[in-house]
């Protein structure tokens, strides 16, 4: 089990995470909540990657707000600086997590997934990305613009995250010149979160074992 913490952002302020440890000489994965907020299954994913080897840090990206509700997630994800998100809040964990001298990576579900991709073009200091089910907006953040190594899960059911964003993305990140590796799955949307009822047993640990051969290799 981890814990809350303090750590630094780029701007002088402290934010508060998640912190699961696997040891200091670990590699280091930032892991970032869906749309509900920093709740326990997100917890739970951090402890998972601590028991997998990685020292996984969760920013708390609604300073404290959780909710099981959809509108009021929708309304709190609306309301959220994607910027100072990824641009403060994520600066901060990848530095904080660097502070051992192991290489870092991001990861993140739905609105996480997103603000991976985002990470991964705005933020220095992060070896690679793994983006579930989520791609920001193009004035968030310019998939050519990404020089490190992606690897995508993605639901082909999704009316949120569309396949069609998909190939958006994997076009624009192969027109910046580098391809990144991406999994489609004939499943719904958040198919990987063992609390939802579009949770997909089969997918979820089939993407969790790809994600951590990713990782093995790239971190």
């Amino acid at each position: 089990m981890g814990s809350m913490i303090d750590f630094k952002r780029p701007d002088g302020s402290s934010c508060k995470g998640y912190l699961a440890e696997a040891g200091k000489d670990k590699p280091a994965i930032v892991v970032l909540q869906e749309w509900w907020g920093l709740n326990d299954q997100i917890c739970g994913v951090a402890d998972r990657f601590a028991r997998a080897g990685y020292n996984a840090l969760e920013p708390d990206l609604y300073k404290g707000r959780v909710t099981q509700k959809p509108d009021e997630a929708n309304h709190m994800m609306s309301g959220l600086d994607f910027v100072g998100a990824s641009d403060q809040d994520i600066a901060g964990a990848v530095k904080h997590l660097a502070a051992n001298g192991r290489k870092v990576g991001v990861m993140g579900f739905c609105m996480g997934g997103a603000l991976t991709i985002a990470a991964c073009a705005r933020v220095d200091g992060i070896s690679c990305g793994v983006p579930f089910y989520g791609v920001p907006p193009s004035q968030l953040a310019d998939p050519a613009k990404i020089k490190v190594p992606v690897q995508g899960h993605f639901a082909n059911k999704d009316d949120w995250c569309t396949p069609q964003a998909v190939n958006d993305f994997e076009a624009a990140m192969k027109g910046g010149g580098i391809a990144p590796e991406i999994h489609r799955y004939d499943a719904l949307h958040a198919f990987a979160n063992e609390r939802s009822p579009a949770y997909d047993v089969t997918c979820a640990n089939l993407a969790w074992e790809r994600m951590l051969s990713f990782l093995g290799k790239t971190l």
